[in-house]
């Protein structure tokens, strides 16, 4: 297994970014100025953006596993790569996400906590209906993990 810092041609990897965020357009606006991780097992099995907002603070802009290698744990050598990563370059680590518990609670093994919620964000930033398990994404959830007591 291999995690690869991907510095060119990031948007082959659009297909795979697409499951965790629907919509290209919104993957646009922080591809390029993100890192880029892809994990080999040999072949590819999950990629995740990470961007720096400020000089403080990172945040995990998307995580995608394909669909048939998931619950396999590459998502969770993921997170712990980017955790490590971001130690030295950020005191905090945001995600956002859909309110949805079995995510949630995916993210709370790390560490994560409870930051914040931008209602309607789903509603808002999207040109179309959202549904994760069943349900309409509505707000964004965001989680926080503070990343110099790590």
């Amino acid at each position: 297994m291999e995690i690869k810092t991907i510095t060119e041609d990031k948007e082959r990897f659009m297909d795979l970014l697409l499951l965790a965020d629907e919509q290209e357009n919104m993957i646009r606006r922080y591809l390029d100025r993100g890192e880029l991780f892809a994990l080999y097992d040999p072949d590819l099995k999950t990629v995740c953006v990470v961007t720096q907002e400020d000089a403080n603070t990172c945040e995990l802009k998307n995580i995608a596993t394909y669909e048939k290698e998931q619950c396999k744990g590459y998502g969770s050598l993921m997170i712990k790569h980017v955790i490590e990563h971001c130690k030295g370059k950020c005191d905090t680590l945001l995600l956002g996400t859909g309110d949805n518990d079995t995510t949630l609670s995916f993210y709370k093994k790390f560490g994560f906590i409870y930051s914040h919620t931008v209602k309607d964000f789903f509603v808002d930033n999207y040109d179309h209906e959202m549904f994760e398990n069943g349900k309409q994404l509505r707000d964004m959830i965001y989680l926080k993990i503070n990343l110099s007591v790590q």
